[in-house]
């Protein structure tokens, strides 16, 4: 598979600084480089997060200025962000079996587990797209960006999620539907105290 650099450098694109590969929820994703080594994240699942987030966005800020013409951040819309998810596909590694409805339909359509290799394509899973572009939209308020203008939010990039996710779920015969939670069954009522039963009065003795 090419990667990032080989795709630059075959492209039409001006030539930009070096660029590292890293693999990361599925994503290949770019971030500018020097000649030292990056530190080592850290544990908490919170810098974990902070790390990737800022990694997505310097690789999508990028794919901006690799873009042509070249686009800025404010001018920037849900198309291109489509754009951008669609151009990622070429980095992705989970098979997509290809559906009824196309001529050459794949056999191991809808088969969670094929028995065999296919040549269907290898593309983002839902998964990995549906964070990435969560990720993307908190970086963009971040750095400055109204909420009313955000283009990852915008409803054509939820309608594509959407889609890619119902076609992966269908495809790769895998359910994407958040189980929902059984409800614990009510606890049973207390057992109720029996009163006492009054003795029947002795005979000669007067009712109370």
């Amino acid at each position: 598979m090419a990667s990032f650099t080989e795709l630059v450098e075959n492209s039409n694109h001006h030539p930009q600084e070096k660029i590292n590969i890293e693999t990361v929820n599925n994503i290949e994703i770019t971030s500018s480089s020097s000649s030292a080594a990056a530190p080592a994240a850290p544990a908490s699942s919170s810098s974990r997060y902070e790390n990737q987030k800022r990694r997505d966005w310097n690789t999508f800020g990028q794919y901006l200025r690799n873009h042509r013409p070249p686009l800025t951040l404010s001018r920037c819309s849900g198309a291109h962000v489509l754009e951008f998810l669609r151009y990622l596909d070429q980095f992705g590694k989970t098979k997509v079996h290809t559906p009824p409805f196309v001529i050459q339909m794949c056999p191991f359509y809808g088969h969670p587990n094929p028995p065999a290799p296919c040549p269907c394509p290898l593309k983002q899973a839902w998964g990995s797209l549906d964070a990435l572009v969560g990720r993307l939209r908190a970086a963009y308020e971040e750095n400055g960006g109204k909420p009313e203008t955000n283009p990852f939010g915008a409803r054509a990039v939820r309608l594509y999620l959407r889609e890619v996710r119902d076609l992966q779920s269908k495809a790769r015969g895998v359910s994407y539907e958040k189980k929902k939670k059984r409800k614990r069954p009510p606890p049973p009522p207390p057992p109720q105290q029996q009163l006492p039963l009054s003795s029947p009065p002795l005979s000669g003795e007067p009712e109370r």
